[in-house]
């Protein structure tokens, strides 16, 4: 069963006291899932729906959709890559189309009105092309009151989980929570305006946050990684 929760809730965040601020804490990514759906079961009530944002946090989103019996979705949104480094991003773009730039950010790395441009585009058409693998080319729900949470394996910037917050937002959403294995102190302290509450276990203070970091075995996953996953799951669309 592991060691028991000792969750602190501080305002709208709630983390575990006894992996604050530590590096390699889950094994894996479906070793976080399974913890965090316990946090989750002590934190949450009922909720409608749980949305994984691929690709990371698809095997935890269905742990979490299953213990709280709720319904699975993905919900892709995507980083607006930097060019010359494609780990990082300066804004992010939900399903809709809906686009959110760090303009401060932009102007720090003087990034051109092309390179946003392109950065958009290529975004959207991953966007579409992903929808279709992944998730059959079904529109989105409408969420007209109600609850759902958003899953990652991670929080760095914070730019996807924005985008993913906005986006339940605009389609009506009547509660809306995060839940994530590890996140920067930082970006979950900002992105805690904008939800009801955020769920993450391993809250961390470190200069430069790296997800993996939490974990002790990490690999990026891909799609053919996710197919797979949901298709063991049963998940077909």
């Amino acid at each position: 069963m592991g060691s028991p929760l000792k969750l602190k809730f501080n305002g709208k965040i709630v983390y575990d006291l006894d992996l604050y601020n530590r590096h390699g804490v889950f094994n894996d990514r479906f070793d976080a899932g399974i913890k965090l759906s316990n946090a989750c079961k002590e934190v949450f009530g009922h909720v409608d729906y749980v949305f994984a944002i691929p690709m990371g946090g698809v095997p935890i989103g269905i742990e979490i959709a299953k213990a709280l019996k709720a319904e699975f979705d993905l919900l892709i949104c995507r980083k607006l890559l930097i060019p010359w480094n494609r780990e990082a991003g300066f804004g992010a773009v939900d399903p809709d189309g809906n686009v959110y730039v760090d303009l401060e950010f932009v102007r720090e790395l003087e990034l051109s009105e092309f390179d946003v441009d392109s950065a958009i585009k290529e975004q959207l058409n991953e966007i579409e092309k992903r929808n279709i693998r992944l998730r059959g080319g079904r529109p989105y729900p409408h969420l007209d009151g109600k609850s759902v949470i958003l899953v990652d394996d991670g929080i760095a910037a914070g730019y996807t989980m924005n985008a993913a917050i906005k986006f339940c937002r605009k389609r009506g959403a009547g509660g809306i929570f995060i839940a994530v294995p590890t996140g920067s102190t930082r970006s979950v302290k900002l992105l805690s305006q904008y939800v009801d509450l955020i769920l993450c276990l391993n809250l961390r203070d470190d200069i430069w946050f790296a997800v993996a970091d939490a974990y002790r075995f990490w690999r990026d996953l891909n799609e053919n990684d996710i197919m797979e996953i949901l298709k063991k799951m049963h998940l077909y669309w």
